[in-house]
């Protein structure tokens, strides 16, 4: 593996922690190397220093000695200006050849690029102009983008076009570590693997879904980032349409990754395109003002750092999509995003339509409870199913009751960066959980007209919502116009566990 970014907080917050944990969990193999790649200029051995202590700060090592020497004897390190196509690649290629040698490593190479968006052409042509690109003699190389792949649907298919130039669509892996999160991939599992769901997953039963990704921190230290950004190019064409096909699609022919892929594009091409108009009416965006969290008094957007104080950057964003097939005709698809909100939350939720009155019109029922399926992704993953039973006693009475699967109950609490699934499936080529080039481009087809009128129209209210709450009122006006409201989830409680 060699890590364009080694140094970045990406590699040590989350890769190196990743590999940590297939490692301890027994899914690494023996012959496997890291070598990481910086601007800066240091030995391998400071280098490994800084892994040990991330490691320690950012996987719970619990002093695993032989784990963490494990790591070093195979992690080394070279520095240089990646635009010097000469004496960096140079390095990387006799490191390379002299790592393969003393591991028996067959020269089989996935490089990760955790470095800024606008590098990743420019490094992959240099990687490949110095002959690491090439795949022959069963040999593999494979390449791995993080997100944001593009900024808009032009720039994303001037980065498709680039990286097909250098690469086939087979080597590139755009990662989305959202999706290696354990109930995102136990979608499929429960809708295709259930014959009890499947059946009414559909527009004769389901009356609207909602798809909520919530947090309660700020920008933290990625206002630099964050203000050319926003909440939508952030987090929508990525994280959020993901969860979209994978709630929507049709079942897959069979798990292989294209075919998985093909009905999630199938999606993707369904969703109607936003005009103008729509994306006054069907779009929201907001920023957040100071508030109180957790008891705790937290700044206004236009004053965290590198944010400029006029600034028009959304931190919140919501849809009303449509899906324009059979399955999903008249079913609205509600998403939405954001930072500074009530609870950090992010689930998926399937509300079936209300069943007839009939039948209970003579009794002191006044409403009968709609069924729903929560899918709850973190930060507690799980899935709950929300029916109405009647109550105890000699009058016909109706109460809510939730029936409720966590995964740390049944399965007991796994350690995750989100990103270990993912790794692993690079290194033994499965693609499926990775977006695809028409994927890509799909999504940025969908959010490209709302971004263009958000930059024709600056928001004239910002700030519109206190930190704390759970976003702006236009965004439950949104729902409220269709007779239907957010689900707010509240934090979880594990009855079972005394209170600390």
């Amino acid at each position: 593996m060699v890590i364009f970014g080694a140094t970045g907080d990406l590699t040590k917050r989350k890769l190196f922690p990743a590999l940590y944990n297939l490692a301890k969990d027994g899914h690494m193999p023996s012959n496997f190397a890291i070598v990481g790649v910086g601007r800066q200029e240091m030995l391998s051995d400071e280098f490994r220093d800084q892994m040990i202590a991330n490691l320690k700060e950012f996987a719970g090592t619990n002093g695993d000695h032989e784990l963490i020497k494990w790591f070093c004897d195979r992690t080394h390190y070279t520095g240089g200006d990646f635009n010097d196509d000469k004496k960096l690649f140079a390095d990387i290629k006799d490191m390379l050849r002299d790592v393969c040698a003393a591991n028996k490593i067959p020269e089989n190479f996935f490089y990760y690029m955790a470095i800024p968006p606008d590098l990743f052409a420019n490094v992959t042509e240099k990687i490949v102009a110095n002959g690491l690109g090439k795949e022959e003699d069963g040999k593999w190389r494979r390449f791995i983008f993080e997100k944001p792949f593009g900024h808009d649907l032009d720039s994303a298919k001037q980065l498709n076009a680039e990286l097909l130039q250098l690469l086939s669509e087979r080597q590139i892996y755009r990662i989305d570590h959202y999706l290696g999160k354990e109930t995102v991939q136990n979608l499929l599992v429960f809708r295709f693997g259930n014959s009890i769901f499947e059946p009414i997953w559909n527009r004769n039963f389901i009356d609207h879904v909602q798809i909520t990704v919530a947090e309660k921190l700020g920008v933290e230290l990625r206002g630099g980032y964050y203000d050319s950004a926003g909440a939508l190019r952030d987090m929508i064409p990525n994280h959020i349409f993901q969860l979209v096909t994978l709630t929507a699609m049709e079942p897959p022919v069979s798990f292989d990754a294209d075919s998985v892929r093909d009905e999630q594009a199938k999606i993707l091409q369904a969703i109607q395109p936003f005009s103008p108009e729509d994306a006054l009416h069907c779009a929201v965006r907001g920023q957040y003002d100071a508030g109180t969290i957790d008891e705790r008094s937290v700044p206004a957007y236009r004053t965290e750092e590198k944010v400029a104080p006029t600034s028009n950057t959304e931190t919140y964003a919501a849809l009303k999509l449509a899906i324009d097939n059979w399955r999903w005709a008249d079913v609205p698809f509600y998403v939405r995003t954001g930072k500074r909100l009530a609870t950090k939350h992010s689930s998926i939720v399937i509300q079936f339509k209300k069943a007839p009155f009939v039948l209970f019109r003579d009794t002191s029922i006044e409403r009968l409870t709609t069924n729903r399926i929560e899918i709850h992704i973190q930060p507690d993953e799980g899935i709950t199913l929300h029916f109405g039973a009647k109550m105890p006693g000699p009058v016909v009475k109706m109460g809510a009751v939730d029936m409720d699967f966590n995964y740390v109950d049944h399965f007991g609490e796994q350690i995750s960066t989100g990103y270990e699934r993912l790794l692993f499936d690079c290194m033994i080529g499965d693609a499926t959980l990775f977006q695809r080039a028409d994927m890509v481009e799909s999504s940025w087809r969908i959010v490209t007209p709302i971004l263009d009128v958000w930059q024709a129209i600056p928001a004239r209210n910002f700030p519109n919502y206190a930190s704390g709450s759970w976003g702006p009122q236009e965004a439950d006006d949104l729902l409220s116009r269709d007779g239907r409201k957010w689900k707010n989830e509240e934090p979880r409680i594990d009855m079972r566990r005394p209170k600390q």
